[in-house]
């Protein structure tokens, strides 16, 4: 046990957080000693946050790995519990998986080591938050919530608690990405003067077509679990359906975000410039209004640093998805579908000894439960997925404003604008804050 000992610190007491709701006090199962049924001591046990279609992706991909053991999922829909119970119940050959309906009492479980979150974004802060002061490593799904502060506070908790986070940023742990980015960290196309990032987004739309008023909850879905921290709204099935609820902004900034974060981390990875360095920011937007959707419909930002490097991001149909890079003797684009680049001997070309080489991961899970051992960051750490996430909310902030801004990012603050600055934050409401 003395290995599961270096895990985690021991946390003296959790924060209580939300709605009124007062944790336990949390003693780590490597701190008592105890372990989840015997659990051999490399093994990681997990909890799962949110098991619809990427949670449940997800929980897959980890059960799947020797090293790692599910001790309990929670969700908001009963058919959702059922069905992921069965699944981790079959791989064990026992029933003992856990079922609950109120994420805190998972977090709560002191024979957890760590949970991955995949509820909708707008929970995100709250759970990574209460996780890291509970003493769990975290898997915790894209973008870092739904504003700049919110993602501020899942960076700072992971780091004030010594905690292990991968965020689902997977695209890091595929090879072609790998080869981009360090084809352009080591010079190979000359200094670079733009990079381009082109994401979906328009072609989306809500499912949705009213009516739109009140509604009846359905049986076994906890309505008010699911809507948590966002606006009182009453139910209507049109808020939770998907791609709907991607599409509305209490509870998703949108595709400039959630979807642009993907192609934003591969930008800022191969030239980690783009986040450390001042810039100036103009977005021109256009804004959802059908039904209750209200975030950003199609978008161009471009992002003007000091010496004359930018970058564009869009969703326009006309740029090639993906992340381009171009530079003085060369360009690499690279997205899910391939890799491209001239002149086309970078494709191939071997790399020397003397190279940066940007990560050794082939499977984003288990360089998660990896790093659980070594306590080392993995690939998609909580800094990258922090900068990724914000990039896209702060374009949005752009196009919501109309004028061209300019951000700071040791202040994390817009210079001299305090109605942009304003948008940075959101309030939390029915009871949750931070």
């Amino acid at each position: 046990m003395k290995r599961k000992m270096n895990r985690r610190q021991f946390l003296g007491s959790a924060c209580a957080v939300g709605a009124g709701f007062a944790l336990p006090q949390i003693v780590s199962a490597s701190v008592t000693g105890q372990s989840a049924a015997a659990a051999p001591s490399n093994t990681v046990t997990l909890g799962c946050i949110g098991v619809g279609g990427m949670g449940l992706d997800n929980m897959h991909k980890l059960m799947s790995l020797n090293n790692c053991r599910v001790l309990a999922i929670c969700d908001v829909y009963k058919d959702r519990q059922e069905r992921a119970k069965s699944i981790v119940d079959e791989k064990a050959g026992n029933s003992d998986c856990a079922v609950y309906g109120d994420w805190r009492e998972l977090i709560a479980r002191d024979d957890i080591d760590a949970v991955m979150i995949a509820a909708q974004d707008h929970w995100h802060a709250l759970m990574a938050v209460e996780a890291a002061r509970a003493g769990k490593d975290i898997y915790c799904e894209k973008p870092l919530g739904v504003s700049v502060q919110e993602s501020q506070a899942i960076r700072d908790a992971v780091r004030k608690h010594g905690c292990v986070f991968q965020t689902g940023t997977w695209q890091r742990s595929l090879e072609n990405f790998q080869r981009a980015c360090t084809l352009v960290r080591n010079g190979y196309i000359g200094r670079v003067h733009t990079v381009e990032v082109s994401v979906e987004g328009p072609h989306y739309q809500p499912k949705y077509k009213g009516p739109y008023g009140m509604q009846p909850v359905p049986e076994g879905f906890d309505w008010e679990m699911w809507r948590g921290p966002a606006s009182p709204e009453p139910y209507n099935r049109g808020r939770v359906e998907w791609p709907d609820w991607y599409l509305i902004f209490d509870y998703c900034v949108g595709f400039i975000t959630n979807w642009g974060v993907h192609h934003l981390d591969i930008a800022h990875w191969g030239c980690p410039r783009i986040g450390q360095e001042p810039f100036e920011l103009s977005c021109e937007e256009v804004i959802r209004t059908e039904g209750f959707t209200d975030n950003s419909l199609s978008w161009r930002a471009e992002f003007r640093y000091a010496d004359g490097f930018k970058m564009i991001f869009t969703d326009e149909e006309k740029m090639k998805l993906g992340c381009k890079f171009i530079g003085e003797e060369g360009w690499v684009h690279v997205d899910r579908s391939g890799i491209w680049a001239e002149p086309d001997s970078l494709l191939t070309l071997p790399f020397k000894d003397s190279d940066e080489r940007l990560t050794d991961s082939t499977h984003h899970g288990k360089n998660f439960l990896d790093c659980i051992a070594t306590r080392k960051d993995p690939v998609s750490h909580v800094d990258a997925a922090h900068t990724a996430s914000i990039l896209g909310m702060l374009a949005d902030i752009a196009g919501r404003t109309g004028e061209t801004l300019r951000w700071d990012p040791a202040l994390e603050q817009f210079i001299n604008h305090d109605g942009a600055n304003a948008q940075l934050k959101r309030a939390m409401h029915n009871g949750w804050s931070l």
